[in-house]
């Protein structure tokens, strides 16, 4: 338990540059002791005590304003940053190395039983009011934009913006791999959330492009028509 502890504060120090100290982690970090209580809940969820769980869970979220469902499967190096509106549904699967930000959601959809809430990979981030919302995957190294809604599967190694969500940029495992290898967590953490594609302006860069091109050949044609004369 404790060395899945130290883990946890050590993640925090890879990744929050405003980290003071150890004990800061402990008493003021609310996706810490989100994380910490998680742990607990899960084991009591396992075991069937399913009312013990949910009566803890929602003591943590009261405490942190994050809302992690006993049964959800969460694997090494979670990092929820700030975590407030964060919400975690109860299939949810979480992969190793996941970057979470405030407002994100990992959700389901309808009424169906069964699996009905997002499986994560490794080594995403998923920025600021972000919603996943269903029955999929989320491969590796994939990044998702802030306020993005994300409706289907994306394979790794994505970029990920807009609602809804949609692929601007794909990346070859090996260009992933250069982008913030981290030793220390035998993984990528890009945490480069805000260097997003805007695939809107690129469209509209691409018909101004288009315009002038066309308005250079417009008075290229003019002028040839009045030589001619």
């Amino acid at each position: 338990m404790f060395s899945r502890m130290k883990r946890d504060i050590q993640v925090v120090f890879e990744r929050d540059p405003a980290v003071k100290g150890a004990l800061e982690v402990v008493l003021c970090y609310p996706g810490f002791h989100a994380i910490i209580i998680h742990r607990l809940t899960h084991k009591l969820y396992c075991k069937k005590f399913y009312v013990l769980a949910r009566f803890i869970s929602q003591v943590s979220r009261w405490l942190t304003q994050i809302e992690i469902h006993p049964g959800a499967k969460i694997g090494e190096g979670l990092f929820i940053d700030h975590g407030a509106g964060v919400v975690i549904g109860e299939t949810t699967e979480i992969g190793d190395n996941v970057t979470l930000y405030q407002g994100v959601t990992l959700g389901g959809t309808g009424k169906e039983k069964g699996k009905r809430h997002p499986t994560i990979g490794n080594n995403v981030v998923i920025s600021a009011g972000a919603k996943v919302l269903g029955s999929f995957r989320i491969g590796d190294n994939v990044r998702i934009g802030a306020g993005s809604v994300v409706l289907k599967e994306i394979p790794a190694n994505c970029t990920v913006v807009g609602v809804p969500g949609s692929i601007v940029k794909r990346e070859d495992g090996k260009k992933a791999e250069k982008r913030g290898e981290d030793k220390n967590l035998k993984g990528i953490i890009d945490l480069e959330h805000h260097n997003m594609p805007d695939p809107i302006a690129e469209a509209i860069l691409n018909l101004h492009e288009h315009i002038k091109t066309m308005e250079e050949k417009i008075e290229r044609l003019e002028r040839d028509s009045r030589a001619e004369k």
